[in-house]
């Protein structure tokens, strides 16, 4: 007799399915295993649903009310372990920022049931990890695994807290939905570069960056600058207006569908203090847009190869940033090469190839050839 074929089930724990980079591999995730014959429900804590995803939706933010107090917390904690209990998944995948100690180490305990895999998405490991290590080897210690994007934050890891089950998947990047919008119409009719990224916080520094693209020649030679992303612009206009460039700068807000903004970019600037695995770099360089990225922890120098698909400038120095933006002004051949090569040079991040990684990492077999 012939034993019918194993069908697993995974759960993908996720903050929301909306502007987070973490959210967006765990959407692409979702529907590589889903075509691999897995079936997923995706399992978000917020109300925000905006990217592409496959599987069934368990939306724990509309459980969620106005004071948003411990019985209601506790109400979404229950209906989540019974969920998890009833549905007997395989593996649990968790792709959520985890900052309050407690609540995680009830999570990882007495709701995570099953083999469960961490992932770690930025440089600043305190978003996901406990600073205590007694209450970090707890809560990852008895896990499947602790996935980080890069291996310098493996590293970091191990190093803080010697875990021993930490390995490195990058994030990937699905070119074929970017082929499917990356080629819609725009309302602009000038030339630009573009940086994107949430500016409700500092990280991605984009008052230096207009500081620098303030001191390129880019302005002069009308250029601009779009900014796509969701936060408070009133100190980014304010650093414009100050350095008489507030007409060439556009915020554009978050975007749905960035890849039509990149495609028809001159390059993409990353100035970020810090990053994990950016993803916009990914994009950018699907769309076959060049990148000029400081070389910051971590993620880039992972992706952009000096001068072959992009510029790698040194860690927070603006005069090089300036610089390299006005190279790739001025030296049509080098942007030329890079933009060719663009495309191409990101191949080892597609959905495909990381999605095997982590069919490897689970010891399922890969059903789509």
């Amino acid at each position: 007799m012939i034993l019918p074929e194993k069908k697993y089930k995974i759960a993908l724990v996720g903050y929301r399915l909306r502007e987070g980079g973490g959210d967006k591999v765990m959407a692409n995730l979702s529907l590589f295993f889903e075509k691999n014959g897995i079936e997923i429900h995706n399992i978000i804590v917020l109300n925000s649903v905006g990217y592409r995803y496959s599987g069934k939706l368990v939306n724990l933010g509309l459980l969620k009310n106005d004071s948003n107090g411990i019985v209601n917390k506790l109400k979404r904690l229950l209906f989540l372990r019974k969920y998890l209990n009833e549905n007997k998944f395989d593996f649990i995948i968790d792709f959520r920022p985890r900052r309050k100690a407690i609540q995680e180490l009830i999570i990882a305990k007495f709701i995570y049931k099953t083999k469960t895999i961490f992932t770690i998405h930025s440089f600043l490991i305190d978003y996901y990890i406990p600073k205590n290590t007694w209450l970090a080897s707890l809560i990852y210690n008895e896990s499947y695994a602790t996935v980080a994007i890069v291996n310098q934050i493996k590293e970091l890891i191990e190093g803080k807290y010697h875990f021993k089950n930490v390995i490195t998947i990058p994030n990937p990047i699905n070119l074929e939905e970017v082929k499917e919008i990356d080629n819609v119409a725009i309302p602009i009719d000038f030339e630009y570069i573009i940086a994107i990224g949430q500016y409700e916080n500092s990280i991605k520094q984009f008052d230096k960056l207009i500081l620098s693209y303030a001191d390129s020649i880019l302005p002069a030679k009308e250029i601009h600058l779009i900014i796509l992303g969701n936060g408070n612009k009133e100190a980014l206009e304010k650093v414009a207006h100050k350095t008489n460039v507030f007409k060439y700068v556009h915020f554009l807000g978050f975007q749905d569908n960035p890849f039509k903004y990149l495609k028809k970019a001159i390059f993409l600037v990353l100035s970020s203090l810090n990053e994990g695995f950016p993803n916009v770099i990914l994009e950018a360089l699907a769309c076959q847009t060049p990148v000029v990225a400081f070389d910051c922890k971590t993620g880039p120098r992972e992706v952009i190869v000096d001068k072959v698909n992009g510029i790698l400038v040194e860690n927070q120095n603006l005069e090089k940033l300036t610089k390299a933006m006005n190279l790739f002004v001025e030296d049509e051949e080098l942007y030329n090469y890079c933009k060719k090569n663009a495309f191409e040079s990101i191949q080892k991040f597609s959905l495909d190839k990381i999605g095997e990684q982590w069919l490897d990492l689970m010891q399922i077999d890969k059903k789509i050839k």
